[in-house]
């Protein structure tokens, strides 16, 4: 089985992504993304699961947040 969502992020983003493309992906801005990452709720569990510190920058794995946007059991907390 193919994971289109996981195809597309590859695709436009490579198998990192920025914090900036991040943002953009959930119609964000960098800053307020920031912010939602550090509160506790479960889209920042989700998405702090894919983090990866490459020395002072953060970038996020494609595939793990591919799965988090076909989950989307997180939306829950969004409302």
């Amino acid at each position: 089985m193919t994971n289109s969502t996981q195809e597309h992020l590859l695709a436009t983003y490579g198998p990192l992504i920025s914090l900036d493309g991040l943002a953009s992906i959930f119609n964000r801005s960098p800053q307020g993304l920031r912010v939602s990452l550090c509160s506790k709720s479960s889209f920042s569990s989700a998405i702090n699961a894919a983090k990866i510190k490459y020395g002072r920058r953060i970038y996020f794995k494609s595939e793990i947040i591919a799965t988090v946007i076909d989950d989307e059991t997180w939306k829950a907390d969004e409302h």
